[in-house]
């Protein structure tokens, strides 16, 4: 029996010839269109393909036809290949990353701000994210350069805070379909656990920042939310929720992201460091994450 799967292209705008050149793809990798659907949204447009191929094994079709999309010049396009287990399922376990993917600020960039280090801990983090620097380490050193501040900094950041385009749309449409979303964060619990109950997050995990007699030590309390340990968080969670790993979607934009990317049945680049485009499952190039909407077949209207 010919396995099944689904591919979703989407970009600002989806002119038929684009079509067409994702359609010759499909079919020089020897894949049969069984239905296609276009919709168009705010800020971007998708066509969704159901697909079938002559193999039973889906996994080498979809790592097939990964790469030849990769390497086809089609300009201004993204097309994500999403297997079954996700689309399909009844229950979907969605879990993001928090510091420009869930919101768009890096957070321990604006506490920074208040301690005079913003230039350092921003080159810190930028290298961190690229996958240059141990992250539990580079946490450490730009942690330290906050030592000192009040307390009262971490609500006045919190209060900056923007949500990416989406984001709430994300979660609210996720949740009244009956998933479940979780948030973890190599950042901080003070910003996180207030967003997470704002949003109605279903699970919620970031480092905590030590504070005594009302000021930041510089220092973390406990180990560091590394890689490992969103990954982790992702397998833990979504089998308290009764979803399997086969209807899981992570979403990242940094190195400090891919060990959760990698065991998720879809592992998605939010406009990413290059390093993490070049291995995730499928990428989101838009600042919209009503495109992860898209991609798992959750309605976005």
């Amino acid at each position: 029996m010919p396995s099944t799967f689904t591919a979703v292209s989407y970009g600002e705008t989806l002119p038929q010839e684009t079509l067409r050149q994702v359609r010759a793809v499909l079919a020089a990798n020897g894949l049969r269109i069984t239905g296609e659907t276009a919709e168009s949204h705010p800020g971007f447009e998708c066509a969704t393909f159901a697909l079938a191929a002559g193999t039973k094994d889906t996994g080498d079709a979809v790592t097939r036809l990964r790469a030849a999309l990769a390497a086809a010049p089609i300009a201004g396009v993204d097309t994500a290949v999403v297997p079954d287990s996700l689309r399909g399922a009844e229950r979907k376990f969605i879990i993001m990353d928090v510091d420009s993917t869930l919101i768009q600020q890096e957070v321990i960039e604006l506490l920074a701000a208040h301690a005079g280090t913003e230039a350092e801990v921003a080159k810190v983090t930028a290298a961190a994210m690229r996958g240059e620097l141990d992250f539990a380490q580079s946490l450490h050193h730009r942690v330290a350069t906050l030592a000192g501040l009040p307390e009262s900094v971490l609500n006045e950041v919190g209060g900056k805070i923007k949500l990416s385009v989406g984001a709430e749309r994300l979660v609210a449409r996720s949740k009244a379909a009956g998933h479940a979303v979780a948030a973890v964060s190599g950042g901080f619990s003070q910003i996180l656990a207030p967003l997470a109950a704002e949003l109605g997050l279903d699970f919620a995990l970031a480092n905590d920042l030590e504070i005594v007699d009302g000021h930041l030590t510089g220092r973390v309390h406990g180990a560091v939310v590394d890689r490992a340990a969103k990954a982790a968080s992702l397998r833990a969670w979504s089998a308290q929720a009764g979803i399997g790993q086969g209807a899981t979607m992570a979403i990242g934009d940094g190195a400090n992201d891919l060990d959760m990317m990698a065991a998720a049945a879809l592992g998605v680049a939010f406009n990413a460091k290059p390093a993490v485009r070049a291995v995730a499952d499928a990428q989101i190039n838009l600042p919209n994450l009503d495109v992860a909407l898209a991609l798992a077949g959750i309605p976005v209207a």
